[in-house]
């Protein structure tokens, strides 16, 4: 699937999570529209494309992740778009749930994407512009057994993309949530199977999506065409929320 002509040249992105998988496939795209991207991740890219520049960071980390931060603003002058997309999973039921698993996806999750947030939002105010997209998930607008630590983290995502979207706004900084729903990707290969046949009866349309399918939602709210779009969580679901 091929995604609309964007135009982002001359942009400088930092894209959390792009190593592999759905971050990878929105660090992909930014630099084909002609972005500067700058990928945070804990592990190298399983993938080289011109334009984009991977950085080691442990988003845990919080004086790490202001170092990187600063580093790239240093580097570049100025960072006009984000996609907090870090995800980890450790499911278990409430009753097997260790509080270091839920501890480890919240902080990643979702404390990983306001740091990151958190460090980028002085540069953008003063540049007066900025686009910024979270990678929730359908999963944090319900409830999904096995995944109190995940859910928590993703509907806990969606309260701070809405009230960075109130405290950003009058500075020209626009704020939004994609929620994916099942994507084939190397997170959801992991997946059994009945919970995966389960997803596919979910969904109206009878099919997973592709993380080609996100991205090219995820350049829509960075783009221009969304400048009046902002506090909104867009579901990528084909439908399992319908």
């Amino acid at each position: 699937m091929g995604t609309l002509h964007y135009d982002f040249t001359g942009d400088v992105a930092v894209v959390t999570g792009g190593a592999r998988g759905i971050g990878a496939a929105i660090a992909s795209a930014l630099a084909a529209a002609g972005a500067r991207v700058h990928v945070f991740d804990a592990c190298e890219p399983e993938f080289v494309v011109p334009g984009v520049t991977a950085h080691l960071v442990d988003l845990r980390d919080a004086d790490a992740v202001r170092a990187e931060v600063d580093a790239v603003l240093a580097e570049s002058g100025g960072v006009q778009l984000l996609v907090n997309n870090a995800g980890v999973t450790r499911d278990a039921p409430l009753w097997k749930l260790a509080e270091e698993d839920w501890q480890a996806v919240l902080d990643v999750n979702l404390t990983g994407a306001f740091r990151v947030l958190a460090a980028l939002a002085p540069a953008m105010r003063e540049a007066r512009h900025g686009r910024v997209v979270q990678i929730a998930s359908i999963n944090g607008m319900r409830g999904k057994f096995g995944q109190a630590n995940y859910s928590a983290s993703k509907a806990g995502l969606i309260g701070l993309t809405r009230t960075a979207a109130l405290e950003l706004g009058r500075r020209g900084i626009t704020v939004n949530a994609v929620a994916p729903g099942l994507i084939d990707s190397a997170m959801t290969a992991e997946l059994p199977s009945e919970i995966r046949a389960r997803a596919l009866e979910e969904s109206a349309l009878g099919k997973a999506g592709s993380v080609e399918d996100v991205a090219a939602t995820v350049l829509f709210l960075l783009s221009e065409a969304a400048r009046h779009i902002t506090g909104v969580v867009v579901p990528v679901d084909g439908g399992q929320l319908a």
